[in-house]
């Protein structure tokens, strides 16, 4: 196996193990939650984020890298990431506008999350020296992505949803 097909390997496996737990354990979970509960809780995952702006400091990955990809990546992440805790404060605070607002954080990060999976096939990204950002693209990278999965089934099914 060469190293895409590796880092490949490990997203494809990283969604289906997060999606199995979350079927079996989070999911039975979430719905003896309130709406707004199941939502903050789904994202709080996203707050992290912030972490991607790491990909901009000198030296933390292979300079050879495109600065597009690692713009992209950290900006785009930063976003979501606050998105998300601005969604927290708004569903915790019963702000009017909380569920239209975690709709645009959700489908920002998705997108998100679905260009940078993008921009890695289109770059080589695993074909360079990643080191610590490996994992959090394998492991970190997977759990977002079901959340975001999540979260859309919750706001999708808000109408039956325990209040």
């Amino acid at each position: 196996m060469d190293v895409t097909q590796i880092f490949v390997m490990q997203l494809v496996s990283g969604i289906l193990v997060f999606g199995l737990v979350a079927a079996w354990y989070v999911w039975p979970h979430l719905t003896k939650l309130s709406y707004s509960s199941a939502l903050v809780l789904l994202l709080f995952v996203h707050v992290p984020r912030y972490v991607g702006m790491t990909l901009l400091v000198p030296g933390i990955v292979d300079p050879n890298l495109p600065m597009d990809f690692l713009s992209s990546a950290a900006y785009g992440d930063l976003l979501a990431a606050t998105l998300a805790l601005v969604s927290i404060f708004a569903l915790r605070g019963k702000w009017g506008f909380a569920v239209p607002l975690v709709w645009v954080a959700n489908t920002w990060g998705f997108v998100d999350a679905l260009n940078g999976g993008r921009a890695l096939v289109h770059f080589k990204v695993p074909s360079f020296n990643l080191d610590t950002f490996w994992y959090l693209f394998t492991f970190y990278g997977p759990l977002v992505i079901v959340s975001h999965l999540m979260i859309f089934w919750v706001l999708i099914k808000s109408k039956s949803w325990n209040k």
